[in-house]
């Protein structure tokens, strides 16, 4: 069976694997049912693998959820069914798998990035929505597959089932890496410095949806990731009656609205593009009392690193003033960060050779422009460092909402895409290599 015929025995898999992630969203670092799931079939494809601190670096994580949100999805992953034995390895949102087939033969070392978190989403109830109509909507009200990280995991066991079956024809190395809390760039940096990255050839990665484009289609690089700092910011003042003793109080709603208002005012820069963004404000407890407290969650980005950093401290300058102006205590905690990035100019070339016979792609396209954040760039940063060849591909499809929505869903034959991409890509590079 060549490559592409193992892609289409794949299908129903692929579609089936996809649903199931899909109905069991969880977010970043309380992955612990997929990342149990995942687990158990790559052993059972005899890949060895490596969870916990074996897997990453616990002091390296950003944003980890507080102990309550940890130990609720702890509990809801028993109710699933997920062992203790499992449990007790990644306890304290330790989530994410990686997995290592060596061929024991010589050759390069290949590696692969899968992000599988979920979003903080209420999914559609609509009966449009494809998820509702064919019976796959999350069960997890509230949280939702909203950026097609469910297709990313299923990929991911794609090309694991392929590196099972044709490894007496491979050589070298391969790790997969299942990224938790790749949402707001806080999982990355925690697999990179556990060393998975120092000694790769040849690093791939990728994103379903981006551009409402036919199923088929294939990006060969991406361009513009924008470096991106993720804020949670604390606001404590002083309660007092707004009617009775209104200058006895120190309003920290004022203090954050000032903030949420001028972090806007911060002036473009004429080295590139940046972006600003105040995505959730909370505060105070009622309409005839001065807010004690405040909470914002923020982000800044900058289409390179330079300009990140630019946006970094004209924020934290006008979060800070906006405190000190209302004469409130200002904290402000670093949750996650992406770096810029750039993927090689070589895979230009050797992605369309690689796959001239795949069925499953009706048209290569050079780039497209991500125009968003991914902590991937820590991992392409670190293959291209240590000489290796890395880049990041778009599956295109056609998607009735944007990504980040309720609504959002992706059309299922690019998964097909993406196996038969990464598959015929290992294979090539495995000729290249031996020949």
């Amino acid at each position: 069976m060549d490559v592409n015929q193992f892609t289409e025995s794949l299908s129903t898999y692929l579609q089936e694997k996809r649903r199931l992630f899909h109905q069991t969203p969880e977010l970043g670092f309380t992955e612990y049912v997929t990342s149990y799931r995942v687990m158990e079939e790559l052993e059972a494809l005899g890949f060895t693998t490596y969870v916990g601190t074996d897997a990453l670096v616990p002091g390296e994580r950003y944003g980890v959820p507080s102990q309550v949100e940890i130990d609720e999805a702890e509990e809801r992953a028993r109710e699933y069914g997920v062992p203790e034995s499992f449990l007790k390895q990644v306890k304290g949102g330790l989530t994410g798998v990686v997995a290592v087939l060596d061929t024991g033969r010589t050759g390069p070392h290949t590696a692969m990035r899968f992000d599988i978190d979920a979003l903080p989403i209420l999914e559609s109830d609509d009966q449009h929505h494809l998820p509702v109509r064919e019976g796959f909507r999350s069960k997890q009200e509230g949280r939702m597959h909203a950026c097609g990280h469910d297709g990313h995991t299923t990929i991911g066991l794609g090309v694991a089932r392929f590196l099972h079956d044709y490894q007496n024809e491979l050589n070298g190395r391969y790790t997969l890496l299942f990224q938790p809390a790749e949402e707001g760039g806080r999982g990355a940096k925690s697999m990179v410095a556990k060393g998975w990255l120092d000694d790769v050839d040849y690093f791939l990665s990728g994103h379903l949806g981006i551009g409402d484009q036919a199923a088929g289609h294939v990006a060969m690089t991406s361009t513009r990731f924008l470096a991106s700092a993720k804020f949670d910011v604390h606001y404590q003042g002083k309660s007092a009656h707004a009617g009775v003793e209104p200058n006895a109080g120190k309003n920290a709603l004022l203090a954050a609205a000032s903030a949420s208002v001028n972090l806007n005012a911060i002036p473009r820069h004429k080295d590139g593009a940046t972006r600003v963004n105040v995505g959730r404000l909370d505060a105070g407890s009622g309409r005839n009392v001065i807010a004690e407290e405040a909470r914002m969650e923020m982000e800044i980005r900058g289409e390179t690193t330079e300009l990140n950093q630019y946006m970094m401290e004209q924020a934290k300058r006008i979060l800070q003033a906006s405190g000190d102006m209302y004469d409130v205590e200002t904290t402000i905690d670093f949750m996650g960060e992406a770096l810029n990035g750039v993927c090689d100019q070589e895979w230009l070339t050797i992605l369309p050779e690689a796959n001239k016979d795949n069925p499953f792609i009706t048209n290569f396209l050079d780039t497209i422009e991500l125009g968003a954040s991914e902590d991937v760039t820590f991992m392409m940063n670190r293959v291209q460092e240590n000489g290796g060849k890395a880049t990041f591909m778009i599956f295109p499809s056609s998607i009735p909402y944007g990504h980040h929505h309720p609504g959002f869903d992706f059309d299922e034959y690019s998964l097909k895409t993406a196996v038969s991409t990464f598959a015929n890509t290992i294979q090539y590079l495995n000729n290249q290599e031996t020949m």
